[in-house]
């Protein structure tokens, strides 16, 4: 069957006006902009054109303005857009304002959108702020007066302040202030019985300590969850300490004998030195009677007396060595 050319001129524009038609309803979200106008929210079609322009997604604009709309919330869309632009996560504002109206919580949108932007989950923070949160401490370990190491940990039971939210110090900030006052609290205690005794008064001391200023949550409680005893700290020091005077005595004491045995040296070469000037003296001896006989200031009796008190000497100390030797001879 052979068309003629007025019946493909009509299918030709028939695929045209498809084509214009899909484009036209894919670039114009006209869905979006019927379901805004049934839930009662005025939004021009040209705003929603304006958006595609913008490269906005309209949908992440004007279903939140809906939602935001039905529960009463006096937001318009130059904000919810605005707010897009500037990389803010719309929907979860809507849903946080929400959640606060529900819960008599005064928030306004623009405390709102900067809590967003400054990268805090904003509707986790309205629902802590209704539900507090309970924080866990690691175990902090402080050392009481009398030498115990005391081990203590606590939950903190906390509920975001919205006012500080931006700016205001988080988690880690809490749990630090609450470690410094429970080291703190340990440490003025004189026995480590006390803590034991009344764990609450940690927590009433560290309490009372306003440790929540410059944070972005409001401490309501701190309950010391549990306490332990730890190492004698106060006797380890000792040992330490007197390992540490052992060690300097040895010091000072093989000082003393490596000087002891200087001086010992000293002496030894002193002696040393002094028997060697008298073998050079006994040495000049015989020269000096050779030369007194040649003179005639020494004469032959004299010489003999002289060998007479050597060979007397020389028996005298052949004597005493062998009573010393009979002396020191061990007794069977």
């Amino acid at each position: 069957m052979i068309l003629d050319a007025a019946a493909i001129s009509l299918i030709i524009g028939i695929v045209v006006v498809i084509f214009v038609l899909g484009v036209f309803f894919t670039f114009v979200p006209v869905a979006l902009w019927i379901s805004a106008i049934a839930a009662g929210v005025r939004v021009s079609i040209f705003t929603l054109i304006g958006m595609r322009l913008r490269r906005v997604i309209p949908a992440r604009v004007v279903n939140p303005l809906i939602k935001a709309h039905k529960a009463g919330i006096d937001v318009t869309i130059n904000q919810l857009e605005s707010h897009y632009l500037a990389g803010g996560n719309v929907d979860r504002v809507i849903n946080a304002l929400i959640a606060a109206q529900r819960a008599n919580i005064e928030l306004s949108f623009e405390r709102c959108a900067a809590i967003d932007l400054a990268g805090r989950d904003v509707l986790e923070a309205v629902q802590m702020s209704v539900n507090p949160k309970v924080i866990e401490t690691p175990f902090i370990a402080g050392v009481a007066i009398n030498g115990i190491e005391v081990k203590a940990k606590a939950r903190i039971t906390v509920r975001a302040n919205l006012d500080r939210l931006v700016g205001g110090a988080g988690e880690d900030t809490i749990i630090a202030r609450v470690g410094e006052g429970i080291v703190s609290t340990i440490g003025s205690s004189e026995s480590h019985s006390k803590v034991l005794e009344n764990p609450d008064l940690i927590s009433q001391t560290v309490l009372s300590k306003g440790l929540d200023s410059g944070t972005a949550f409001e401490i309501l409680s701190i309950d010391i969850a549990d306490v332990d005893v730890g190492k004698n700290i106060g006797a380890e020091l000792q040992i330490e300490q007197a390992q540490a005077d052992k060690n300097i005595a040895q010091a000072k004491a093989e000082e003393r004998r490596a000087m002891a045995v200087a001086k010992e040296q000293e002496m030894v070469a002193k002696v040393q030195e002094m028997k060697a000037k008298v073998v050079e003296a006994e040495a000049e001896v015989p020269m000096a009677m050779a030369e007194a006989l040649r003179s005639g200031n020494f004469g032959i009796m004299d010489y003999m007396n002289y060998k007479n008190i050597q060979a007397d000497t020389s028996m005298r100390d052949s004597i005493a060595k062998v009573t010393n030797d009979k002396n020191d001879t061990p007794k069977k």
